[in-house]
């Protein structure tokens, strides 16, 4: 007994025919879709996340099925082996159902004390609670050993410049002459810092030259 599981990454071209060929896909192969998660807001990455149940007989298939989507960015498969540890929640749930019975039927024949008969009850709950609970995990194994599961990310390519509906060229202009603004900016705003320093600087040449001068 084999749990599978595969992320897969693919850039397309446009987002919403991809996710309705993944679930066309799904549906395909006898599964279906079971989580969507769409991101497609302003200056965001479009992009979509879907979880994916394919019958595990279809794994193989389903994942080649993947490539006529978009381009292959990426294929994460992970593959768990739990064939012993089901063999092991079964034996162990035998075996509480076997206690079950002769608690049963302990307390079927018990004619001793109450509190006998109360503590064969706390026991035979307590055994029903585990069986409960192997059952449990018994579905879960077998409910994922059947079904695989693919994690599928869609999404369009970043714009290398520009943004849809502006000319690449006016963007590359403005931005040189934002540049402009803001060089020119700081140098206006450093002749706070010079011309004070420069005008020092021009008084103390001035009264070193006269005294000069006047020892001259």
């Amino acid at each position: 007994m084999v749990i599978r599981t595969a992320t897969v990454s693919i850039e397309v071209d446009s987002l919403e025919p991809a996710v309705a060929r993944v679930r066309e896909l799904a549906a395909q192969f006898g599964g279906y879709v079971a989580n969507t998660d769409i991101t497609t807001g302003k200056n965001q990455l479009r992009n979509a996340t879907l979880e994916v149940k394919i019958p595990a007989t279809r794994f193989e298939q389903s994942l080649a099925g993947l490539t006529p989507i978009g381009k292959l960015e990426s294929v994460s498969v992970d593959a768990e082996d739990v064939g012993e540890q089901f063999v092991d929640v079964s034996a162990r749930m035998d075996n509480a159902q076997r206690l079950e019975r002769r608690l049963i039927d302990l307390l079927a024949t018990r004619t001793g004390k109450l509190k006998d008969v109360l503590d064969v009850e706390q026991a035979l709950a307590r055994v029903r609670e585990e069986i409960e609970r192997y059952e449990g995990r018994i579905r879960y194994l077998k409910a994922h050993t059947a079904m695989s599961t693919l994690s599928v990310t869609v999404h369009e390519p970043l714009p290398v410049v520009g943004t849809a509906g502006k000319s690449v060229m006016g963007e590359a202009f403005t931005q040189a002459w934002r540049n402009f603004v803001v060089l020119l900016s700081l140098a206006v705003q450093s002749l706070g810092v010079v011309l004070p320093l420069g005008l020092v600087a021009f008084v103390v040449w001035i009264g070193t030259k006269r005294w000069r001068l006047r020892r001259a």
